[in-house]
């Protein structure tokens, strides 16, 4: 089967073209934006193809990136992964971006738990606990500093994420910490190989830790007309 895999959760906006049977990538493109992904996409994912020489009717599944990361950018993969899926009558399969940065972990350092953890800014940290199989132990979810420090003690647990060194600095205490990829986001390889060993199930959507900031101003809704 051959599987498209995207991500515009964080600056890149990357596709890999990925033959699960062979188990290999057949093509990538990846461009570091900071923004603009919208526009840059379909660019993005026609050069992985052009790389694979493969067409979308060669697609079998689609794999995205869903988040925690940039709101707009998850939402533009998110729409376009089920836009394809049901223009090609193919399954989509979402992959969080903290369970891509655990299996980066494991494949680095070998089996450990793994706390991947995102600064979310506002003294907040986005993330998970994985065992050293990549089963959720603890589900994503919006943690304090304090509380991501008393997670990262629970054990031999490796460090993944861009509050990982944050988490190790504040811990204080006189012990050595594992870590794996310090970054926002995974290689785009690691997106379509967890994406290949998943079963398709609901169709993916974007994993949103905070409410957005905008929200609408109650004092400028008109009153509904009473009929």
């Amino acid at each position: 089967m051959i599987l498209l895999a995207i991500d515009c959760a964080a600056s890149l906006c990357a596709a890999s073209v990925y033959d699960t049977d062979a188990g290999r990538e057949l093509g990538r493109s990846v461009r570091d934006l900071g923004k603009g992904h919208a526009e840059h996409l379909m660019a993005v994912i026609d050069e992985a193809l052009a790389q694979a020489d493969k067409a979308y009717a060669d697609l079998g599944r689609i794999a995205v990136s869903t988040g925690p990361g940039s709101f707009t950018g998850v939402r533009v993969a998110v729409s376009a992964a089920r836009g394809f899926s049901l223009a090609l009558k193919i399954p989509a399969v979402g992959v969080t971006t903290i369970e891509a940065l655990a299996r980066e972990t494991r494949d680095a350092i070998g089996p450990r738990n793994v706390l991947a953890a995102l600064d979310a800014g506002r003294e907040e940290i986005h993330a998970a606990l994985y065992d050293e199989q990549g089963a959720v132990l603890r589900e994503p979810a919006v943690l304090t500093l304090a509380e991501a420090i008393e997670i990262a003690m629970s054990g031999d647990v490796a460090l993944a994420g861009t509050a990982a060194r944050k988490i190790a600095d504040a811990a204080k205490v006189d012990r050595i910490f594992a870590f794996g990829p310090e970054l926002a986001t995974s290689d785009i390889g690691t997106y379509a190989r967890l994406a290949a060993a998943k079963e398709p199930g609901e169709r993916p959507k974007p994993v949103y830790l905070r409410a957005p900031d905008a929200k609408p101003q109650a004092g400028f809704v008109l009153p509904r007309e009473q009929k």
